[in-house]
C-alpha cells in the first residue's frame, strides 16, 4: 500500500463489463493506493475477467442486474474498511484515490465523491447528450443542496470513497447507475457527512459509454424525487 495513505484497509472496486482493452491499466494504476483490488465483472463476453485476474485483481461476477447491483454486491464482499469505486474505462485517474480516501480515513466525512466540476472533465458538454447530462447533474445538485443545506457540486460521479459499514447500513436498492445518486441522498438523509473533492474525468479510451442519456434520465429524476421526498 502507498505510504502516503493512512494505515487503514482500502479496497478499490472496479466495475467492468466488456472492458478488456482498459481493465488491466485500471488495476495496475490503482494498485499503489490500496490493499485490495476487486473487479466486479458484469458477465462480460470478452476477456475482461481473465485480463483483470492476470493484472492482479480479485475478480467476482456481479449479479448482472446493472451497476447498482454490482456496487451493493461489492460492499458485501470487499475486505477494506474504506471502499473506493472507480470505472474500468480509463475515465478516472487512480492518482486521485488518496484525495478521496483521506477525508474518510481522517473521520471528516463518511462519503467522499470526486467532482468533475471542480476537477475538470473531457466529456462534459461535448455533444447534446453530454450537455443534457451536465444540466441535469447541476439541477439535481441544486435540489439536493437545498433539501439538506449542503454545498455539493457533483453527486453523480461514480468515482467515490465510502466507509464500508456506512454503505451497508444505507440499504441501497437501485440496480442502475442511479445508485450513485441514491447513495449520496441516503447518506445525507441518515445524517452522514458527504464531501466533494476535485477529480478530473477523462474521455473513455475505447468503446462507448454503457449509459444512454436519453433513456436513463427519467430513472435519475424518479430516483431523486423518491429519495428526496418520499
Amino acid at each position: 500500500m502507498n505510504s502516503d495513505l493512512p494505515p487503514v484497509g482500502v479496497t478499490v472496486v472496479i466495475s467492468a463489463k466488456n472492458e478488456e482493452p482498459d481493465v488491466a491499466e485500471a488495476v495496475e494504476g490503482a494498485r499503489p493506493f490500496c490493499d485490495e483490488i476487486l473487479v466486479m465483472d458484469g458477465h462480460s463476453t470478452d476477456r475482461t475477467r481473465e485480463v483483470a485476474a492476470r493484472a492482479g485483481a480479485r475478480v467476482e461476477l456481479d449479479p448482472g442486474k446493472g451497476k447498482g447491483s454490482a456496487i451493493r454486491a461489492a460492499l458485501g464482499i470487499a475486505r477494506g474498511e474504506i471502499v473506493v469505486f472507480m470505472d474500468a474505462d480509463g475515465s478516472h485517474d487512480p492518482k486521485d484515490i488518496p484525495k478521496l480516501v483521506k477525508p474518510v480515513a481522517d473521520g471528516q466525512v463518511d462519503l467522499c465523491v470526486g467532482s468533475r466540476f471542480l476537477g475538470g472533465s473531457e466529456e462534459l458538454s461535448v455533444d447534446i447528450g453530454q450537455l443534457i447530462r451536465s444540466i441535469g447533474n447541476i439541477s439535481m445538485n441544486i435540489a439536493i443542496n437545498k433539501r439538506f443545506n449542503v454545498q455539493l457540486s457533483d453527486t453523480l460521479n461514480g468515482f467515490r470513497a465510502i466507509r464500508r459499514e456506512v454503505g451497508l447500513k444505507l440499504r441501497l436498492i437501485e440496480n442502475k447507475h442511479t445508485i450513485e445518486q441514491e447513495m449520496v441522498i441516503q447518506a445525507l438523509r441518515h445524517g452522514r457527512r458527504v464531501k466533494n473533492v476535485p477529480a478530473h474525468e477523462y474521455a473513455r479510451k475505447h468503446g462507448t459509454s454503457h449509459i444512454r442519456i436519453w433513456r436513463e434520465w427519467p430513472h435519475f429524476l424518479w430516483c431523486m424525487f423518491k429519495n428526496l421526498y418520499l
